[in-house]
């Protein structure tokens, strides 16, 4: 069972995504706040799987919410839902340490299919901001990193997950792993979304949709 908690101010949507986790099977929903203050003061008792994030929020921004939950649980999964889709705003939340973007309207099934695959290690990102990001990157010249640690940046900036990732290089998970530490290593970064987050800053790797 996945449980979600859910970070929504408007009250109406809030409770649509409320009742849509809570009837789909394998998901249940941990908790719902209408603001980033209050979610702080709960989400450690709560222990959701994924909280799903929505940036425009009233007092504190989804953004600064998604850098204190990561201050407080560096392991929590915080994936953002929002209707906004400027890339300074998906930098940023990257930055912040989410490992997902997904733009609201999207329908239920693929909601539900982007919450497991941050739940299974994915990043997942809705198509047009994935688009985006894969548009945004160009092969930077000195990067520091091997060719095999910039294929596999590519697909994590892709959102694939480890087993994901080695399917698609043919090497195992270990090997996947064994690559991803030197990467972070070398980047100075501790985690999937701030190598994703620099990589995109820094241009370190050519992608291709």
């Amino acid at each position: 069972m996945i449980s979600v908690t859910i970070v929504e101010d408007d009250d109406d949507l809030r409770e649509n995504l409320v009742f849509l986790i809570d009837s789909s099977s394998d998901f249940c929903c941990a908790s719902a706040y209408c603001d980033c203050e209050t979610a702080l003061a709960g989400i450690a008792d709560d222990q959701p799987d994924i909280v799903l994030m929505d940036i425009g929020l009233p007092g504190m921004s989804g953004i600064e919410g998604i850098r204190e939950i990561k201050k407080k649980l560096p392991q929590q999964n915080v994936v953002v839902l929002t209707v906004y889709d400027d890339d300074d705003l998906v930098f940023d939340a990257l930055c912040a340490g989410a490992c997902g973007y997904l733009i609201k309207g999207m329908p239920p099934e693929k909601l539900l299919e982007a919450v497991r695959e941050a739940h299974d290690g994915g990043a997942p990102m809705s198509a047009g901001i994935a688009r985006m990001v894969v548009r945004s990157f160009q092969m930077e010249p000195h990067s520091p990193l091997t060719q095999r640690e910039k294929d596999i940046l590519a697909q994590l900036c892709k959102g694939m997950s480890y087993k994901m990732i080695a399917n698609v290089l043919f090497i195992s998970q270990d090997t996947v792993r064994s690559h991803i530490r030197h990467i972070y290593q070398k980047l100075h970064v501790r985690s999937k979304s701030e190598a994703v987050a620099k990589a995109l800053k820094e241009r370190l790797v050519a992608i291709h949709a």
